[in-house]
């Protein structure tokens, strides 16, 4: 196939091996324990309180003006007065007892926005038989499953929605970004982290070719997003028209994107799509233990109760370490898996973060998927590896609805196979849906 005009090598941006890590928050430096390193939007605090009636002295006490509400929980988007210091509002928010949780609003760019590099055009056959499926033997498990009636959320970049590989699959989504009904993907060949979200909406159809996609547009042109955006979009993915008691939203939840950072609202908006409001975690505070007894938590428990919870694909990220922790995937929930990148040879990329808070692996070097003008790129990344796993998830789903996030998450872990010299494990289609075992691949 003949690469689109827009895709021609050399107006091309690509994501390299080297370079492509995970999109949002992802910041360019270690991980690092002052918060005032850390890039955010500037003047803003996000705020959750243990109860909604303490706002307006906390507001008064603090100078705080108000940005926005999380709905009806008592989380809050603050500016702080004007010439205020950040850091020391959120220190002495997080000293007062009605105060749960209190954080800037992290900032910062897509790595693939700061890499100008030569793109790999693909072809619609690559993408179709390409290695990574084989790996997964995903046309054996298509046999038996292909996600039908399944609803997975992409959060990135946007989607090219005019592309004939996604025709059919794409349910209207939201553009968290500029605001409006239209999660295009904005910007151009060699700008930012431009048809990121379209190359990773082509690999969960890949791996559900039958599942339906909702895109959700939470990283701008330049591939930049922020907390409060990015949670917007999460409580979105799982209950999009606000009623809980319609069937509307994502089962499935995939997050090419992380921060480096631990983060109290991302930890918190997370066990909310999970329906996890247990704190078992002993090194929190005590004034986090009831964290969601509010009643503005009400529709969330009614959603709960009625629909279930998502499972959550996040990429572990491309520092090639094994301290570095990439959330919300390193949080550990029970319904999220970090996935790591593997190449054809059956081994962790060289550039994928592993270790003991790595969960599993799937394809993520030099893999075939959708991007926009209506052609195909080769990327490489944890990124992609992510929503492969969406999808197989989705495969699960459609043949055991009534399974929690952590029955799924068990299914993969359970039925992956090993790869060569490392213990970290890769996940398997068709091994997961039929609940069988499989041999990995042949060492060499």
């Amino acid at each position: 196939m003949t690469p689109t005009r827009s895709l021609r090598p050399a107006l091309a941006a690509t994501l390299t091996a080297t370079a492509l890590a995970c999109g949002l928050l992802a910041t360019p430096e270690p991980a690092v324990a002052q918060t005032s390193t850390v890039p955010r939007v500037a003047g803003e605090v996000l705020v959750q309180l243990r109860a909604g009636a303490d706002l307006p002295a906390v507001q008064t006490q603090y100078r705080l003006s108000l940005l926005a509400r999380f709905g009806a929980r008592p989380i809050f988007r603050f500016r702080v007065a004007a010439g205020g210091d950040v850091d020391a509002t959120v220190a002495a928010l997080m000293a007062d007892p009605r105060v749960v949780h209190a954080e800037p609003n992290i900032l910062a760019g897509a790595p693939e926005a700061r890499v100008r590099t030569v793109w790999a055009v693909g072809t619609a056959g690559q993408f179709g038989s390409q290695w990574a499926a084989d790996a997964l033997a995903l046309p054996q498990a298509h046999a038996h499953a292909t996600g039908a009636g399944q609803v997975v959320a992409v959060l990135d970049t946007g989607v090219d929605r005019s592309h004939p590989a996604l025709a059919g699959r794409l349910l209207p989504g939201h553009d968290f970004v500029d605001g409006d009904a239209d999660p295009s993907e904005a910007g151009a060949p060699g700008i930012g982290a431009w048809g990121h979200g379209t190359h990773v909406a082509g690999l969960v159809a890949l791996a559900a070719p039958r599942a339906a996609i909702l895109p959700l547009r939470v990283l701008d042109e330049r591939g930049e997003g922020n907390l409060w955006v990015l949670a917007e979009a999460l409580l979105h993915a799982v209950d999009p028209d606000g009623n809980p008691f319609t069937r509307d939203g994502a089962r499935v939840i995939n997050m090419s994107l992380g921060t480096l950072q631990r983060t109290d609202l991302l930890d918190v908006v997370t066990r909310l799509v999970q329906c996890d409001d247990n704190d078992d975690d002993d090194d929190e505070s005590e004034k986090t233990k009831d964290r969601f007894k509010d009643d503005g938590y009400q529709a969330d428990r009614e959603r709960c109760n009625v629909l279930g919870s998502a499972v959550v694909m996040a990429a572990a990220g491309n520092g090639g370490s094994t301290s570095e922790r990439q959330y919300p995937g390193a949080e550990a929930a029970a319904g999220t898996l970090a996935l790591a990148a593997s190449n054809a040879t059956g081994r962790i990329a060289p550039f994928s973060n592993r270790g003991s808070w790595v969960n599993l692996a799937a394809p993520g070097d030099a893999v075939v998927s959708t991007v926009p003008g209506g052609g195909y790129g080769s990327w490489s990344g944890t990124s992609m590896a992510a929503p492969l796993a969406a999808g197989v998830a989705a495969l699960l789903l459609e043949r055991n609805p009534d399974w929690k996030p952590q029955d799924v998450t068990k299914r993969l872990l359970e039925k992956s196979v090993r790869l060569c010299d490392t213990p970290l494990r890769q996940l398997h289609a068709e091994a997961a849906v039929l609940d069988q075992d499989r041999r990995g691949p042949r060492c060499r």
